[in-house]
């Protein structure tokens, strides 16, 4: 049987800040500009997470996309919505909070989870803005 990949998208807002605190001012903000904002600035996010795996001859599905949402619901979204990144979510406590830290890291929250479904997590995208994604597929 053929594999196939099917793709769930989740939104949440969440806000940040990008600053290296043994930097200067000046280097902070010549490096990450707005995002260095001292009172934060916040993002309207898309998540896009892909799992591969075999249809089901019975269903027909790779995986109930409900238990897909579910899981990225309960280990991810309801974390990251309406929430500051530097200082409310768990998994991103003493990390860097850029789009590329945070696709990792959403990767290790959900992977074994996903994984224990009838398919495997393949590819994290992350929207943070029009024109700015970030792509994630494991370790390599």
């Amino acid at each position: 049987m053929k594999e196939v990949t099917i793709i769930r998208r989740e939104r949440f807002s969440s806000a940040h800040k990008l600053w290296v605190n043994d930097w200067s001012d000046e280097e902070n903000h010549n490096t990450f500009g707005g995002c260095a904002n001292p009172n934060w600035h916040g993002h309207n996010y898309e998540l896009f997470v892909s799992v591969t795996g075999q249809i089901d001859p019975t269903t027909g599905f790779v995986e109930n996309l409900k238990y897909i949402s579910k899981v990225l619901k309960n280990k991810v979204i309801d974390k990251l919505d309406h929430k500051n990144l530097n200082l409310d979510v768990d998994f991103l406590k003493g990390k860097m909070t850029t789009t590329e830290v945070l696709a990792v890291c959403i990767w290790e929250e959900i992977e074994d989870e996903i994984n224990a479904l009838n398919c495997r997590l393949t590819k994290i995208k992350i929207k943070e803005t029009e024109n700015n994604f970030v792509e994630y597929s494991g370790e390599k």
